[in-house]
């Protein structure tokens, strides 16, 4: 259920991949989840798990694209809720994946309610692009994702709220310490 009321359009595909593509100044991610269960990372996640190294190219197209954004003047940034102990999925996240994502030009914070409440944000993950346009990534209790939602008509200063509120309430991934 939409947090705003509002009428949502599925996306998924280019149409989706279009919006990582063809933002124009920020891109802005809040996650609230401990663990994801996505099919595209079930091997890495796995391969992780059993102390495996990391593949030496892991996330390399992602990284391009955040590198790509940076070299033009645009930001991403993302606020993740964490609580400890870290999840397998978050220490999966925290040692595979954020480092290079961080490394590639994305501003990475963490929110921790570990003991204390959540400040006052959703329980709804969603990307903000260029402050206008809201997409909510829908889940089931497990992590799977069951769908995007394009937000129609977001009221937008609720979003801007919730994104500031998470980064006032955050420390940047490179001073957390687990």
């Amino acid at each position: 259920m939409p947090v705003d009321g509002s009428s949502p359009v599925l996306l998924d595909g280019d149409e989706w991949q279009a919006y990582f593509r063809d933002f124009e100044r920020s891109a802005f991610r809040l996650e609230v989840h401990q663990t994801y269960t996505m099919p595209a990372e079930a091997e890495t996640v796995r391969d992780f798990l059993s102390g495996a190294e990391r593949p030496k190219e892991f996330n390399a197209s992602w990284h391009q694209l955040i590198k790509d954004h940076a070299a033009a003047g645009r930001t991403m940034t993302r606020a993740k809720i964490v609580r400890r102990p870290l999840t397998p999925y978050s220490r999966y996240l925290f040692e595979w994946c954020i480092p290079g994502n961080v490394a590639a030009g994305e501003d990475y914070h963490l929110v921790d309610v570990t003991d204390r409440t959540s400040p006052g944000l959703p329980e709804q993950d969603f990307w903000m692009f260029d402050e206008s346009t809201v997409v909510h990534l829908n889940y089931r209790p497990d992590g799977t994702q069951i769908n995007r939602e394009l937000v129609e008509d977001p009221d937008i200063g609720k979003y801007l709220a919730w994104r500031d509120l998470a980064l006032e309430s955050a420390v940047p991934f490179s001073a957390y310490r687990t």
